[in-house]
């Protein structure tokens, strides 16, 4: 009981804000016409801050933690593989709709690394914390770059002209150079970089609150369940077998366990609406994916190990 009132207070910061932004849209004066730009502002400047300084923050530690690394880039890869076949699932083609599919697959795969930061430290201390900061160095790039690319290959825009043109895979380019090269964030410039992504997380969040819209999950339920059962059963299974195949130690266990088990990243919502897709729903599974980090969090951290 202990384990699960603590991963609902993890939860409870996000989940309380997405509701926020929701009850602030719907009945106050600050409707969609004030959230519109501040969608804008989180996507093209706060977003990417926040990326950079995560990356940027710890070093990464390659040849110590290959084992992890590998463990990681394969369950991503899983996840990644799994998001993009559900079309193809059989009985699933003439249910999932081209479109709804390209801007929500994102949602199987992505993680919210604040909520990985956050757990890693209760649950190994400083050596999760390490340890789980080398997996969102190497993960974040590879997960970006195939978030946009169903949306960029359904609109027809050009996947090269997408990425250089995504202020989030160009942050996070930028961070893993910069990383590698040993480069850290000035201490002038820490606090008020650290505040910046701390604004990003809370705007990002309540902007997805407000563009929800419930009705929208409704008009593709098989979707939804297909997507969310990747993030939540399948991602946890597929790392404890590989946390298996690789021999990792119980620490490294852990966090590859807690890493994949997560709710998925707030700013898929951001994304999806700035690629000109249909935020509404992706902000509806951003929602109920952070309430289902309830129950995969336990059961890929006791069942499982």
């Amino acid at each position: 009981m202990l384990a699960a009132v603590n991963y609902a207070q993890l939860l409870f910061p996000d989940f309380s804000l997405i509701l926020l932004g929701y009850l602030v849209c719907r009945h106050t004066a600050l409707d969609r016409s004030v959230w519109v730009p501040v969608e804008g502002l989180v996507y093209y400047f706060l977003f990417p801050v926040l990326l950079f300084q995560s990356i940027v923050r710890n070093p990464l530690d390659l040849g110590a933690t290959s084992g992890l690394i590998g463990a990681g880039l394969l369950m991503g890869l899983g996840g990644i593989a799994l998001a993009y076949s559900v079309p193809h699932w059989p009985g699933l083609a003439k249910r999932i709709d081209a479109r709804e599919h390209a801007g929500a697959a994102q949602v199987a795969f992505r993680f919210n690394s604040f909520i990985a930061l956050a757990l890693a430290e209760r649950l190994a201390g400083g050596p999760g914390l390490a340890l789980i900061a080398v997996l969102i160095g190497v993960a974040v790039p590879v997960y970006n770059v195939a978030a946009v690319w169903p949306m960029a290959r359904h609109a027809n825009t050009g996947f090269g002209r997408a990425l250089l043109r995504n202020p989030l895979i160009v942050a996070t380019v930028l961070g893993l150079v910069a990383n590698l090269a040993g480069l850290r964030m000035p201490a002038l410039l820490e606090p008020t970089v650290t505040r910046i992504g701390a604004a990003s997380l809370a705007l990002g969040l309540m902007a997805a609150g407000a563009g929800l819209q419930f009705g929208s999950l409704g008009r593709a339920k098989t979707l939804a369940v297909a997507l969310l059962s990747i993030r939540h059963v399948l991602l946890p299974l597929l790392a404890w077998g590989l946390s298996r195949l690789f021999g990792l130690d119980a620490v490294q266990t852990t966090v590859l366990l807690a890493f994949s088990a997560l709710p998925t990243a707030s700013s898929c919502y951001v994304l999806a609406a700035r690629m000109g897709y249909n935020g509404a729903y992706v902000a509806g599974l951003v929602t109920l994916s952070t309430v289902l980090g309830l129950a995969s969090l336990p059961f890929a951290l006791g069942l499982l190990r």
